[in-house]
């Protein structure tokens, strides 16, 4: 069987790299006669010379016809006697850098182009790091357009001493560079007779040789559970890819989470039983006792991963929103995904020069060293040992978008120097000892929308009824515990998060909670949801007007935030983010206080139940 090559081709606009790919496969006679038509065909209809135009091969979509670009990541499967390939042709437009990131994060070879009449430019450097970024340990320069310039050796060897030195520092295996002209066909498939002075392979043929065979030193069996499967009642598998090292029937595994431990008792691959697997195999593993496994768990041997709620990484932001502190997402690791937030940004790494810059946000396709901390413990290792369980992703909450693709660096093992403190007495007693349920009444609006007016109406409503009862004001937790803070995006974060840990604890202690916040932000508001406790929390979105608040303004906040005295000032010169779904909405222009007082009362009695 012969072995396959994984690689992809990336560089700046207008590098050639779809013509480069194209041409190779067209001179080696690796298309079908139909493809060979159909460019020669098209060729000749947009330009009236008949100049083969290559770059069709792979840019499909109309919109990379019209424009002469590439937008998506084209895949391409081709076999020469040596060996099989598969190609990913990558865009080079900086706001597509997402999709080249996708590219990337299948090869085992990156071809980087480089226009030989304009020389190594900051989107080439940024796709070094990326290729590095991503685990590529091969890289090969084709420094194209070689005809334009005259098949120049000076010029070629300035590129090579300018790309060397941009390489200087990243871990690679093996890197050359190879002067060709996409268009022309020089030292694609054959040697140039016009650079006679090139002493190496032609591209092809050096793809064909490179030794991809990595020598692991961490060859210990590691598989993330994808998937739990039972066909019968006597029968429960644990599917998945075999990430790293072999297994056999009879072998003890190590299951994390739980600590638990087990023998293999059967083995498939495919729909095949067999006596052992190894890495790469798709397979389902059955053990020889009944242990709590779900997506996300993982079988090793021995250690082979760590388990921790707390790292740091590098990321490269894919947002279109800036990266910041306190910001809530959800992290894909392995098979895993749960809450995770970006707690510090210790820098973000300057793409021309590798230097350390302190920012406090980092922008689209920026790299930052950054600390993450997950809403519960997983098995994770550093991405030079394993990429499956040490690369991850981060998922805006609200859209499902992918914002960022992290590498883990560092395990911070603060979680494991502290334990939980188990008191006699628990929540359940305090509550029973109140004879309440206790819960959060979590109010968000605008500022004069009503908020802490009524927030202070039901209080004093629940504790005539006999309830025991805490009121936290926005205004109130500024002058004391989020003195700190400012109104920028990720303090306003931070404050919430405070806010509701603080609930939490009060909720503990068997009382009934109001807060009264404007709390602009759907993910905030969501992340408080969860710290609190989706059962316990109860969201009032006063929906007053904007005009309406204004024109109840006592404090003159909105007049000074129009004159610009107020920065950041929701509603003004701040978004606010409607609730998706509370429990109640309530417009204070429609309704009175005391219908407004009596729903919310009526919810915190039904709540109680």
């Amino acid at each position: 069987m012969k072995s396959i090559l994984r690689f992809i081709t990336c560089g700046s606009v207008d590098d050639g790299k779809s013509t480069l790919i194209g041409h190779m496969l067209y001179d080696a006679k690796l298309l079908f006669a139909d493809q060979e038509e159909a460019i020669e065909a098209e060729s000749r209809a947009s330009n009236s010379e008949g100049i083969l135009n290559y770059s069709l091969l792979l840019d499909g979509l109309m919109a990379e016809r019209e424009q002469s670009i590439t937008i998506d990541v084209a895949y391409r499967y081709f076999t020469t006697k040596n060996r099989s390939f598969i190609v990913a042709d990558c865009p080079g437009h900086e706001q597509y850098t997402r999709n080249m990131v996708v590219g990337a994060a299948f090869a085992d070879v990156a071809i980087i182009l480089v226009d030989a009449s304009k020389g190594i430019s900051t989107q080439t450097r940024r796709h070094v790091r990326i290729c590095v970024f991503m685990g590529i340990k091969h890289i090969v320069l084709a420094v194209n357009k070689m005809d334009i310039i005259h098949y120049d050796r000076k010029r070629f060897e300035e590129i090579r001493r300018e790309f060397k030195h941009a390489i200087n520092n990243c871990d690679l295996e093996s890197f050359t560079i190879i002067p060709v002209s996409a268009t022309e066909g020089d030292n694609l498939n054959k040697k140039s007779i016009n650079t006679p002075w090139y002493k190496g392979k032609p591209l092809l043929t050096y793809l064909e040789k490179l030794n991809i065979e990595q020598s692991s030193a961490n060859d210990v069996f590691l598989m993330p559970v994808q998937r739990v499967c039972r066909p019968a009642p006597n029968f429960r598998g644990y599917q998945g890819q075999i990430e790293n090292g072999s297994i056999s029937v009879g072998d003890e595994v190590f299951v994390l989470p739980g600590n638990e431990r087990a023998r293999i008792s059967k083995l498939y691959v495919t729909n095949n039983k067999r006596k052992s697997a190894y890495i790469g195999q798709a397979v389902t593993i059955c053990l020889d006792k009944e242990i709590d496994i779900s997506r996300g768990s993982v079988l090793m041997k021995r250690n082979a991963a760590e388990f921790d709620d707390h790292f740091q990484a590098t990321v490269i932001w894919l947002g279109d929103v800036p990266l910041m502190e306190g910001r809530n997402y959800f992290i894909k690791c392995g098979t895993m995904e749960q809450p995770a937030k970006v707690t510090r940004i210790y820098h973000k790494i300057e793409i021309d020069s590798g230097k350390n810059i302190y920012v406090s946000q980092v922008l689209k396709n920026e790299f930052a060293y950054c600390e993450i901390v997950l809403s519960q413990r997983m098995a994770f290792n550093y991405f030079k040992l394993n990429q499956s369980i040490g690369q991850f992703i981060l998922i805006e909450r609200l859209t499902n978008q992918t914002v960022g693709c992290g590498i883990i660096e560092l395990p911070l093992h603060y979680s494991n120097n502290i334990m939980w403190q188990k008191t006699d007495i628990t929540r359940a007693i305090r509550a029973s000892q109140k004879g309440q349920k206790p819960c959060t009444v979590w109010f968000t609006g605008l500022s004069g929308s009503g908020k802490s007016t009524i927030a202070n109406m039901v209080e004093k409503r629940l504790v005539a009824e006999g309830k025991h009862t805490m009121l936290l004001d926005g205004d109130n937790m500024r002058h004391g515990l989020c003195r700190d803070l400012g109104f920028v995006e990720n303090d306003r974060s931070e404050n919430v998060r405070r806010v509701a840990e603080v609930a939490k604890l009060l909720n503990d202690a068997g009382l009934i909670v109001l807060t009264a916040f404007i709390s602009p932000y759907q993910r905030d508001r969501e992340s408080a949801k969860q710290i609190i406790g989706d059962e316990n929390y109860i969201e009032i979105y006063m929906s007053t007007p904007l005009e309406i608040c204004e024109r109840r303004d006592t404090k003159g906040l909105y007049e000074k935030a129009k004159k610009g005295d107020i920065l950041y000032f929701t509603g003004i010169s701040s978004s606010y983010e409607v609730p998706v779904n509370p429990n109640i909405e309530i417009d204070t222009s429609k309704c009175t206080l005391e219908e407004s007082v009596e729903k919310i009362i009526k919810l915190i009695n039904v709540k109680s139940i």
